[in-house]
């Protein structure tokens, strides 16, 4: 679904990745994991041409034979929101907060998909009660400070999944969230990756995330991929020191735990 090969970066004549690879297949959560500063966020914005000023990107991404770095800034543009989605780390922030969660999840709908008022509307329900927001009508027309952290991010991820991307990146979509409601949340991406035949990107600091949810896992340091491969290879016998290091620091070893997140949409967290 989307093939990134010798992804480079730089930004004032420092590299800032080094030649990244990656490839994600459709209905597969790929973990990305890497301590803070390795480059995980930067190769998400790398994709969606979010780099910041000045910043030369250099290799080749492409979403099923297209590279995208040599498309048109209007043809990029619809490849954002449409083709590919992202979800930030922290939805208090990147939901506006004087916007209605129904405009913040229509608007966009209705310039990709061409939808009317109505039709967008109905689409927009139906999502909200895909990720499980309680009243998904009465919350169309409430505003993000009027639900909690975990619904917050639920909504995020219904608003990326809007006009069904082929590949959603998902930022640290749990790390402000407390452990019962990001367990939730991990559901719900692998669930919908399931349902929807998503390719998820799942950036990550946190192995033990990786462990939950993810089909693949590739580890980064300071801007290069050091590891990959199947979820079980790498969290059971690491093949770089730098991985088993972060192994090392957690509390619980990612391997020694029973079973992987459960395969389904729903987690019970009430507003």
């Amino acid at each position: 679904m989307l093939d990134i090969t010798d992804l480079r970066v730089a930004i004032g004549g420092r590299d800032i990745l080094g030649g990244v690879n990656l490839s994600l297949r459709q209905g597969e959560v790929h973990g990305l994991a890497g301590e803070s500063g390795s480059g995980k966020t930067m190769t998400g914005l790398a994709v969606l041409g979010l780099l910041p000023h000045g910043a030369r990107a250099t290799g080749s991404i492409a979403l099923e034979g297209r590279d995208l770095l040599g498309l048109p800034s209007r043809e990029l543009n619809r490849v954002r929101g449409g083709e590919i989605a992202m979800v930030f780390q922290d939805p208090a922030t990147s939901l506006h907060p004087m916007l209605t969660i129904g405009r913040q999840l229509t608007e966009h709908m209705r310039h990709h998909l061409g939808l009317g008022r109505a039709e967008a509307r109905s689409r927009a329900v139906e999502l909200l009660a895909k990720v499980r927001i309680p009243g998904p009508d009465e919350a169309f027309g409430r505003y993000p400070h009027q639900f909690s952290g975990g619904m917050r991010q639920r909504i995020a991820i219904a608003i990326a999944l809007a006009c069904s991307p082929k590949v959603l990146i998902a930022d640290e979509p749990t790390t402000a969230l407390d452990v019962t409601v990001q367990a939730g949340v991990l559901r719900l991406l692998r669930g919908l990756c399931d349902d929807l035949g998503l390719a998820v990107l799942l950036v990550t600091h946190d192995l033990g995330v990786m462990s939950a949810v993810a089909d693949e896992v590739s580890v980064m340091k300071d801007g290069l991929v050091v590891e990959s491969g199947p979820r079980g290879q790498v969290l059971r016998t690491p093949s770089h020191p730098y991985t088993r290091s972060l192994l090392d620091s957690l509390p619980e070893a990612p391997a020694a735990r029973e079973e992987p997140v459960q395969r389904t949409a729903g987690d019970g967290e009430t507003a």
